[in-house]
C-alpha cells in the first residue's frame, strides 16, 4: 500500500533557519479534484508544476524583483535562455527586431539562425545610436535588445534616449544588464520594459551554476514570460536557486570590491608602454564614461584591454605567464579569469571600431595589486621570447 505524501507543513512547525529550504518538486500536490481541475487559473500566482517553480523559485524571484526594483521576476535556466525566452514569447513571423551589434554573441546567432528562419526580420544597430535610432523603427518593429556596455567591446548605450524613441513609437525595449547588475543601474527605473540578468555571473558569485532571470513591471508581460517557461518546459533547479539566494547574501560586499579592484587595474593599464587601448566605461578618459556617469554608479569587474602582442606566440606567451588569473570565460565569480578574442571576432560585426585583438578581465576578490602584478609580468613575458 502506497503511503500519502506527508504535511510538511506540520513538520516545518518550530522550525526555523537562516538558509532558505530547498523544495524540489516536479509533481505539485491539490487538496481536491476541483484544485486541480482549475490548477492552470494559478499558473501565475500559484503552484500548478515543478517546471513554473516552488517556494524556492519563488523566493529567488521576489529578491530579484525588489533588487531590481520590479514587480515581477521569471527565472530561466540560464541568461542566454532568459533572452530566447523574451523572443520566442512576444515575436512572430514578420515582425522587425534590433538587436545591438554589441549584445551577447549567442543572442545574435540566435536571432540570424532561428528567428529569421521562423519569419523573424532581425536587423542589428550601432550601439553608440542615440535617439536616432528612432530612424531604424518600422512599423512592424516590436523589440530592441540594448547591452550597456557591450560585455566585449565596452560600447555604452544611450539607454533613456533609446527608451523614450521605443515608447513614442510603441516599441518593448530589453536589457541585458548583467555586467552593471542592479546595483550598477535598475533599467526598470528607467522605463526599460524587460530587464534580463545572467544570474550565473554576479548573483550566483561563485562560478558554479547557469541561471537568469526577467524582471519587469508589466503584468501583462510576465504572464507572457510565465506562459513562454511552461510551455517551452524551461525549468530551473531549485538547488541552483538556493545557490544564488546564499550568493545574494554576499552580493553587494563582492561587488563594491571587485568593481574598485577593477577600476585601479584598467586605470593601471591605460599608462601601460604595452597596452594600446583599455576598454572601461567607468575609467575616466573612456569613450563611454559620461554616458555611463549619467546613468549608472558602482562601475563593473569586467574590462578589455588590446595588447601590443605581434603574433600568436606572443599572445600564447602571454596566457602561458598568468599566475593568479585563470583562462575562462564569464565573471562575476570570485575568481579573476582571462580570455582572448582574435582581430577576426571583432570583423564580423559591422559597427565595431576595435580592430585589435582583446583581453577581456574578469576581476575577482584578489588583492587588486595581485592581479596588476601579474598582468604586467606577463606583459613583460610575452615580449620575451624563448
Amino acid at each position: 500500500m502506497t503511503e500519502k505524501a506527508p504535511n510538511m507543513d506540520k513538520r516545518m512547525e518550530g522550525f526555523r533557519s537562516l538558509s532558505p529550504p530547498v523544495w524540489r518538486a516536479s509533481t505539485v500536490l491539490f487538496d481536491s479534484i476541483d484544485d486541480f481541475t482549475t490548477r492552470k487559473e494559478r499558473v501565475f500566482d500559484g503552484y500548478t508544476y515543478g517546471v513554473t517553480g516552488t517556494p524556492t523559485t519563488r523566493a529567488l524571484e521576489e529578491r530579484i524583483a525588489h533588487l531590481e526594483g520590479a514587480r515581477f521576476c521569471v527565472t530561466a535556466p540560464s541568461g542566454q535562455s532568459a533572452l530566447c525566452q523574451i523572443a520566442l514569447a512576444l515575436l512572430g513571423a514578420g515582425d522587425h527586431v534590433l538587436i545591438a551589434d554589441s549584445a551577447y554573441g549567442p543572442l545574435r546567432t540566435f536571432a540570424q539562425d532561428y528567428l529569421q528562419r521562423f519569419g523573424v526580420i532581425c536587423e542589428t544597430y550601432d550601439p553608440t545610436a542615440g535617439a536616432e535610432i528612432a530612424q531604424r523603427l518600422k512599423p512592424n518593429t516590436r523589440l530592441i535588445f540594448m547591452e550597456s556596455p557591450g560585455s566585449l567591446t565596452m560600447e555604452m548605450q544611450d539607454i533613456p534616449a533609446i527608451v523614450q524613441a521605443a515608447k513614442a513609437a510603441g516599441v518593448l525595449t530589453v536589457l541585458d544588464n548583467s555586467w552593471a547588475s542592479p546595483l550598477g543601474f535598475q533599467g526598470v527605473a528607467a522605463g526599460v520594459d524587460l530587464v534580463v540578468q545572467a544570474a550565473s555571473k554576479w548573483f550566483g558569485g561563485h562560478s558554479d551554476l547557469l541561471l537568469g532571470s526577467i524582471a519587469t513591471d508589466s503584468r501583462t508581460l510576465y504572464e507572457k514570460l510565465r506562459t513562454a517557461q511552461s510551455v517551452l518546459g524551461q525549468a530551473v533547479s531549485p538547488d541552483d536557486c538556493f545557490l544564488a539566494l546564499r550568493g545574494l547574501d554576499t552580493f553587494a560586499l563582492r561587488y563594491t570590491h571587485q568593481c574598485a579592484s577593477a577600476l585601479t587595474l584598467a586605470q593601471r593599464l591605460a599608462s601601460h608602454a604595452s597596452v594600446d587601448s583599455v576598454l572601461f566605461p567607468p575609467r575616466p578618459g573612456d569613450p563611454g564614461h559620461a554616458r555611463w556617469a549619467a546613468s549608472f554608479q558602482g562601475g563593473g569587474c569586467v574590462l578589455s584591454f588590446v595588447p601590443k602582442l605581434k603574433s600568436t606566440e606572443e599572445v600564447h606567451r602571454f596566457f602561458d605567464a598568468l599566475t593568479v588569473f585563470q583562462i575562462g570565460a564569464s565573471w562575476g565569480g570570485v575568481h579573476s579569469l582571462a580570455a582572448y578574442y582574435p582581430p577576426a571576432e571583432q570583423a564580423k560585426r559591422s559597427y565595431c571600431q576595435v580592430t585589435g585583438g582583446i583581453v577581456r578581465l574578469s576581476i575577482g576578490v584578489e588583492p587588486a595589486q595581485a592581479l596588476a602584478s601579474d598582468i604586467e609580468q606577463a606583459l613583460r613575458m610575452a615580449g620575451q621570447p624563448t
